[in-house]
Order: structure tokens, then C-alpha cells, then sequence
């Protein structure tokens, strides 16, 4: 494997009237050709600001540290995305390299345009391909993610899908440029069971067959347990834990990881209550100091806990935690 985008010191606060609000604290990860992360954890804790950084795509209000760095490797070279400013620059990113698939489907559509002129649009931009041939890939790919008379919704505008549809159209309209790292925020929240089966099995394919890179952003660590290779838990904006997702999810490390996973059905046992992970997470306006999870956890260990940030800590080569649980001192 090669690889394909290197997220470094990755810190990220917003300018707001309160003051500014920290939503991404020094976050490092990277991602190889053909491989799938799962980027884990509860509304709030930074997934989609994260996964937006990528590609530049921000409010204006963002800031972002002189330490963060996110580099994508491309054909033609390295590119250094936070220091992309023009529209023309961002083309490489946007649209380009990486694709988006949002977790709202009727913000990636305009309302007036219909969903074919927009697919067809991206193809010729991007692809640089006719206009007859853009029309054949973005129905053969309306085809693929399981909408039926795809010629037909073509021609359809958004307004005139089921939420179910549209997040298909969605996902075909990313899909279509054959981008070489895809974000998948939540793509299949608004999905039935058989339609989530299918859309994971084609992003699996396309995997294989593109070589693609997949950042694929969920709740659902089932989801991510089928279609993930390596798993990265985040909290207040923090990555507390990540490794191989098989490891992770049979003998997870971090308190906040284990909470995870018991809020899980059991499926040999559906009479047995669901066990939430107690508490709230904090607003980011108010960060706990110390471990930014010590106010929910039940192993805290002492002081350290609430006075000092936790230090990574290599369980082996690849999965790591961050927790005061762990020897001080042994950590990576």
C-alpha cells in the first residue's frame, strides 16, 4: 500500500461571539490506497469537522493552528490542503482527489437544478468528459446504489425523491468522479437494512476495484466492524483510541470505547436492557482540563485524571490509546 492523506497536529477552534470554541484538538491520522477507517463516536465529538478539514471546507470562522497539517498524495505530487485558498486551487480536493458524501442529502443538491444536470456538471468539470458520455456514467452509477428507472430520476429534481432516494443520489454523486479518497458522513443513516447492505457492498467494490481511500464516518460500530479495516474513536474533538478494528472492537482499551460497545443490542440476549455511556458530553465551551472524559468515566484513576491531558500509550504496533490507566511514561 501507498499512501494517500497524512492529517498532522490537526487543531481546529471557531470564532464565535463567546469566544473561541476548540472542535478539533491536536488530531493525527493517515490513511493508505484501498483502505477503510471508521471514524467513531457521539454527535459532538468532532467527526464531521474533522472529515471537513480535509477537503477545506470549513466555515470561514474556522481557524486552524500553525502546527496543522494535512498533506494529500496525489499523481503529480504531495499537496498541502490547508494552504489551498483559490476556488481553482481547491478543485484538486474538492470534487478531484476527494469526494464527499454529507450526512444531510438535501445540502449537496441545488433545489432548482435536477439531479442528472448536477451529476452530469461534476463529470464535465472534473472529468473533463462530453456531455452525452457524463449522462452515461451518472446513470449507470443512479443504477449501481440501487435506484430503480435511473434514466428516469435522472431528470428528477431532489424535491421529488424519498429522504431514502435522495441519500442514494447522494452517494451515486460522489461515487461518479471515482475520487481517490471518499468521506462518507453517515451515509447510511436514512437507509433501510437492505439498501445499507447494498451501499456497503458497493463501496467495498469500488474499494477494490478504484484503489480508493474511504474516511467513513458513523455511529454504528457495526457498520464500521463490516466495512472498516482500522477504527479511530473520538471524544470532545480528541482521538482517545485507534487500531484494527477487529482488535479494537474485541478487546477495546479506552473506558469511553468499552461504553460504546456495551450500548450496543445483544443479539443473544434482546430482552436485556441497553447500558448508555452515562452522562452528557461536555459543550465545547466548556472542556473539561485534564482528560476531557474524565467527567463520564467510571475508572478514574485519580488527580491525573482531571488535572493532566493523558499521554498515548501503544498497546502494540498499531493500537493505541490515550488514558490514564495505562503506565505514565511507556506510551509512544
Amino acid at each position: 500500500m501507498s499512501r494517500l492523506i497524512d492529517v498532522e497536529n490537526l487543531t481546529l477552534q471557531f470564532k464565535t461571539d463567546e469566544g473561541l470554541i476548540t472542535a478539533v484538538d491536536n488530531v493525527s491520522f493517515s490513511l493508505e490506497k484501498g483502505e477503510v477507517m471508521g471514524l467513531v463516536g457521539e454527535s459532538g465529538s468532532g467527526k464531521s469537522v474533522t472529515a471537513k478539514a480535509l477537503m477545506h471546507l470549513n466555515a470561514r470562522n474556522a481557524v486552524y493552528s500553525p502546527e496543522s497539517k494535512i498533506t494529500l498524495h496525489t499523481e503529480s505530487g504531495p499537496v498541502d490542503v490547508l494552504s489551498l485558498t483559490k476556488a481553482s486551487e481547491l478543485q484538486v480536493v474538492r470534487g478531484g482527489a476527494i469526494s464527499m458524501i454529507f450526512q444531510e442529502p438535501m445540502a449537496s443538491f441545488a433545489p432548482a437544478i435536477t439531479i442528472g444536470k448536477q451529476m452530469a456538471e461534476q463529470l464535465m468539470l472534473h472529468g473533463k468528459m462530453s456531455k452525452a458520455r457524463a449522462k452515461e456514467i451518472s446513470v449507470e452509477m443512479l443504477d449501481r446504489v440501487g435506484i430503480s428507472d435511473a434514466s428516469k430520476r435522472f431528470d428528477q429534481y431532489a424535491f421529488e425523491l424519498s429522504g431514502g432516494m435522495r441519500q442514494r443520489a447522494m452517494i451515486a454523486m460522489a461515487l461518479s468522479t471515482r475520487p481517490k479518497l471518499l468521506i462518507a458522513d453517515e451515509p447510511t443513516t436514512a437507509l433501510d437494512v437492505t439498501i445499507q447492505a447494498q451501499v456497503i457492498d458497493l463501496m467495498k467494490d469500488l474499494v477494490e476495484e478504484f484503489h480508493m481511500g474511504i474516511v467513513f464516518i458513523t455511529h454504528d460500530l457495526g457498520v464500521v466492524a463490516q466495512t472498516a479495516d482500522k477504527v479511530s474513536v473520538m471524544y470532545l474533538g480528541e482521538l482517545i483510541e485507534e487500531g484494527p478494528v477487529r482488535e479494537v472492537i474485541r478487546t477495546p482499551a479506552h473506558p469511553y470505547t468499552r461504553g460504546l460497545l456495551s450500548a450496543l443490542p445483544k443479539l443473544d440476549d434482546l430482552d436485556s436492557p441497553l447500558t448508555p455511556v452515562p452522562g452528557d458530553i461536555p459543550s465545547p465551551l466548556e472542556r473539561p482540563p485534564g482528560c476531557v472524559f474524565h467527567t463520564r468515566c467510571s475508572k478514574v484513576v485519580g488527580d491525573a485524571c482531571m488535572t493532566k491531558l493523558p499521554q498515548r500509550y501503544q498497546l502494540d504496533e498499531n493500537h493505541a490509546v490515550s488514558c490514564h490507566i495505562y503506565p505514565e511514561g511507556e506510551g509512544a
